[in-house]
């Protein structure tokens, strides 16, 4: 997670963010903060964020509004600089190709700073697992309903369709296209559960079933991760078969309506979130954390996040459990995960 100093310029979070890396992104973003200072298209494209701050993360949106372009054959003189698409360019010579494209589309590229990062990291699924894992070993439930705030297109929702093993076990269809071995280090003991239903909830939900929505999902992944493009690849086909639903609504709204009445006696309701809070504001945290602690004291429910924490570091796995009949919240720190979700390492026995 990128620190950003309070009060800073875009120019500025652009630096901040590109730090001393040297893959593309980071030439390009260096360059963008040149470029905004100077008064060139970068400028224009930005006109009305000056003073956006870093959680809206323009660079991130700029870069991959660039990536559609790319995507759909709208600027092929960048292709040669993006290795998922085959490039080997140097990346330090991308920017004035790049800034041409930037000039002759100012238009677009300012309207795709309306759209939120939508960066749906299936291996973020595996941290899932291990949480299930632990919940349904607590409660000795194995009828699972996951509900996912913050959901994208709902990816981490087909956990039971993905192929995971770790050193000595494994879980899932062994012939799942998209597979994840060996990606949970530390003590994990499987248990089998069934999910008896899926549902997400989104600000701004992509369709997955639309080429528009897979365009949308791989803009956000960044150019030069190949390993992520080839995850994204494999689950899009297994998604667009029976996909989740994915509600349009805030994270506090949504969960309201899920988790009215007490719930199946031999069912267990998951909620399930991956690194969601950094973009809430704080009325929508605390919204969050009062339904899970209301509605647990009426039905059997538990809590998978996989969330920053504020002091910095990797993301934290977290599991709460609330049943009926106990005083008390059962909450475990797991351990942490990679930003994108491999791997996961669990720190409890």
């Amino acid at each position: 997670m990128v620190d950003f100093a309070p009060g800073m310029t875009l120019a500025e979070q652009f630096r901040a963010h590109a730090g001393d890396q040297t893959h593309l992104y980071a030439c390009a973003m260096r360059s963008m903060a040149d470029d905004w200072e100077a008064g060139g298209p970068i400028r224009e494209v930005c006109a009305g964020y000056e003073m956006a701050p870093p959680r809206l993360m323009i660079q991130l949106r700029l870069l991959a509004g660039i990536f559609r372009l790319v995507l759909t054959d709208r600027a092929p003189e960048l292709r040669a600089f993006y290795p998922c698409l085959g490039g080997h360019a140097p990346p330090e010579t991308a920017w004035p190709v790049m800034r041409r494209v930037v000039a002759e589309h100012v238009a677009e590229l300012h309207r795709s700073l309306q759209v939120a990062p939508q960066t749906n990291e299936v291996g973020r699924s595996v941290a899932l697992l291990a949480g299930l894992f632990d919940l349904v070993e607590a409660a000795g439930l194995v009828r699972i309903r996951l509900l996912e705030v913050g959901a994208s297109a709902g990816l981490n929702l087909l956990v039971d369709r993905f192929y995971v093993s770790g050193d000595d076990w494994e879980y899932g269809p062994p012939d799942s296209p998209v597979r994840f071995e060996r990606a949970v280090q530390g003590p994990v003991q499987p248990y089998h559960f069934g999910v008896t239903s899926r549902r997400g909830c989104d600000l701004e939900p992509v369709e997955i079933t639309t080429e528009q929505g897979r365009t949308l999902l791989t803009s956000f992944v960044w150019p030069f991760d190949l390993h992520r493009h080839r995850r994204l690849a494999a689950v899009l086909p297994l998604a667009q078969h029976n996909p989740p639903v994915v509600d349009a609504a805030s994270a506090g709204d949504w969960l309201s309506g899920q988790l009215r009445g007490a719930g199946e006696p031999d069912e267990l309701t998951v909620v399930w979130q991956s690194v969601t809070r950094l973009y809430w504001p704080e009325a929508e945290i605390a919204a969050v954390d009062r339904l899970l602690n209301e509605r647990g004291a009426e039905r059997a429910l538990g809590h998978v996040s996989m969330e920053y924490n504020p002091s910095g570091g990797q993301p934290e796995l977290r599991t709460q459990l609330w049943l009926p009949g106990r005083a008390s919240v059962r909450r475990r720190l797991l351990g942490t995960v990679h930003d994108h979700g491999i791997p996961v390492r669990v720190n409890v026995a």
